[in-house]
């Protein structure tokens, strides 16, 4: 759909995508609107089918500014608060050029060579291999590297690493993502919300035709729980497209991070090794799932890698040397043979089966 052809073609093909992305974003919620007036409609007065969607339709009307009205307070409420809250639940602090004079040198060489503005530097406590950038505009944006990770790898695997989180910040990805996040968390709320209204909900017995009502009475009878079961499926079709966008968001921005990452630093071989020393090692216990989409790695998983944000290590390691020029990773030592059993006085010991010579 969008030819790329050279890193900054596929930077611009991706930010096209991500503004696709983020558009059908927005216009679930106004999906999950209309299923919402579809829903009230049902339950407020049986009439036909027809006619419950026609009058869903003029709620919708109605409700669509106050849809984008509460979309946009989200959105505020995220540009002020979320760096606070993604420090409060990671446990990340801001640190100064005297704590971290070795990381600091790092970033601020890279983010002069390239004419960038120097983000807040901060570090997680934990003994975790990860690390992740955030902010919504330059005066906010930060890059977050875990104590693990900053014990683990050397200096040019962190200035790789810093690389990476840079071409996030560069790209638009890191403020892209934030908003996504907040956009889905409102649709998984509101789906959340529905589906425990309808699980308390206590339907009516099947209408019998005995039962002395008109054949118009039963119609809408009818007309109302197809109301509610069609509200019932655009409400969980737009929650799992609003995963699925996020997913999406996520997944194809990490391959032009690390491309990014080696246009900053020259050194493809250090962003494949860091990778290799992250791999399996950076999952943030009761971190969000937001939050870890926004990692260098996410080791987190859906059925068969469905829903997975990030792309394997394996594949980011491969698309490295192929494109960039890395050298392969060392393949993994293969497991030594078990050693012969030891010699005793009468020669090895005897096997499983075998007399033993101690015996009487």
């Amino acid at each position: 759909m969008f030819p790329a052809f050279g890193l900054y073609t596929h930077i611009r093909a991706n930010r096209i995508r991500s503004v696709a992305l983020f558009v059908g974003l927005v216009l679930l919620v106004y999906v999950m609107t209309y299923a919402g007036a579809l829903f009230a409609e049902s339950l407020g007065s049986p009439a036909p089918l027809d006619v419950l969607l026609w009058r869903a339709f003029g709620d919708f009307l109605a409700a669509a500014p106050l849809a984008t009205i509460g979309v946009g307070v989200w959105i505020a409420i995220a540009y002020a608060f979320h760096q606070k809250m993604i420090d409060a639940v990671t446990g990340a602090a801001a640190v100064t050029r005297a704590q971290e004079p070795r990381l600091y040198n790092l970033l601020e060489n890279l983010c002069i060579s390239r004419g960038l503005p120097m983000p807040r530097l901060e570090i997680a406590e934990t003994p975790v291999l990860n690390a992740f950038a955030t902010g919504l505009n330059e005066r906010q944006y930060a890059i977050t590297l875990t104590r693990g990770l900053i014990e683990a790898l050397d200096d040019a695997e962190i200035e790789a690493v810093l690389g990476h989180e840079l071409t996030h910040i560069r790209n638009g990805d890191v403020a892209t993502m934030v908003i996504a996040v907040v956009i889905a968390g409102i649709l998984s709320f509101a789906g959340e919300l529905f589906f425990r209204v309808i699980m308390r909900m206590r339907f009516e017995g099947p209408i019998r035709s005995g039962d002395g009502e008109s054949g118009d009475r039963r119609r809408g009878k009818g007309g109302a729980a197809a109301g509610v079961l069609i509200a019932a499926a655009l409400i969980a079709l737009a929650w799992a497209l609003s995963q699925l966008i996020r997913f999406a968001l996520s997944r194809s921005r990490e391959f032009l991070a690390d491309a990014g990452s080696v246009e900053l630093t020259k050194n493809p071989d250090a962003m494949i090794s860091a990778l290799m020393k992250i791999s399996g090692k950076g999952e943030l216990p009761g971190v969000p799932s937001g939050v870890m989409e926004m990692c260098l790695d996410n080791p987190r998983s859906g059925f068969a890698d469905l829903f997975a944000t990030h792309p394997s290590i394996e594949d980011r390691v491969a698309a490295l040397v192929k494109y960039a020029g890395g050298r392969p990773p060392p393949p993994a030592p293969a497991s030594l043979p078990e050693p012969p059993p030891a010699a005793g006085p009468w020669g090895p010991h005897p096997g499983a089966g075998d007399p033993d010579p101690s015996g009487p």
